[in-house]
């Protein structure tokens, strides 16, 4: 988190991680797609065979109305799932504030999630931090696929860790939305729990997901937007200590 009391600015990090095409990318483009106006242009570099070698950016900027008067930045990341990245994936993971770890459904990329995410955990403990600590969310995507993990194995998969768990077929944009406020849910009240926001802006976690909501078009109830798509397990909340391999 960056905070610039003389801007009054707050600049969120959030990445998305996981590994290679399991949709990390599908997910930023959608998302911009489903924003619309209320975000930046999208940022990509890719290889000849379609994927990400660095990251996306997808810088979301507005000032958060109420007596706060706080500008708000959300800067959105993937990074390359390719094992020969492993230092680009240090370097963008780096100062992230919360994490979406992005597994494919298919029973074919069982170890492949298995690893990318022994992956996540080692650079943060390069980092000195833990996987433990990270506000995350982890979405299953691809759950259209022929040979996708069934959803009663997804729904067990979820009651054994405390992060919340999204299903999502990003190419269709299902799912996308309701894991992306998943991921500012936990991240905020984290941030909220470090650095007491609350009483330096007068804007708690509530404020923050609502005014955000109401900015990029959303027009329901913020619950029943955390509550799409999500999978069956525990509540989201910041002192989630499992963390298990999707």
């Amino acid at each position: 988190m960056q905070l610039n009391f003389a801007a009054r600015e707050l600049a969120i990090k959030l990445v998305y991680y996981g590994p290679a095409l399991s949709g990390k990318t599908t997910n930023l483009r959608s998302l911009h797609d489903q924003i619309g106006g209320g975000c930046g242009r999208l940022m990509t570099l890719e290889t000849k065979d379609d994927r990400t070698l660095f990251f996306d950016v997808l810088p979301v900027s507005f000032r958060m109305g109420g007596e706060s008067g706080l500008n708000l930045r959300l800067k959105v990341y993937t990074v390359p799932g390719q094992v020969v990245h492993a230092s680009t994936r240090r370097l963008v993971l780096q100062a992230a504030d919360g994490v979406v770890f992005v597994a494919d459904s298919q029973l074919s990329e069982v170890e492949n999630n298995a690893a990318a995410f022994l992956d996540l955990r080692a650079n943060l403990k390069q980092m000195g931090r833990s996987v433990r600590d990270m506000p995350l969310v982890i979405q299953f995507n691809k759950r259209d696929v022929p040979g996708a993990r069934s959803d009663e194995d997804v729904q067990e998969l979820a009651r054994k860790g405390a992060e919340p768990v999204y299903a999502a077929v990003a190419v269709r944009g299902e799912g996308v939305i309701p894991s992306f406020f998943g991921l500012l849910d936990v991240t905020f009240r984290r941030l909220e729990v470090e650095h007491k926001l609350s009483e330096r802006f007068g804007m708690t976690p509530r404020d923050f997901l609502e005014r955000t909501a109401t900015h990029l078009g959303w027009g329901g109830k913020v619950d029943e937007l955390l509550a799409k798509c999500r999978v069956s397990g525990a509540p989201a909340s910041v002192d989630a200590s499992v963390r298990r391999a999707p």
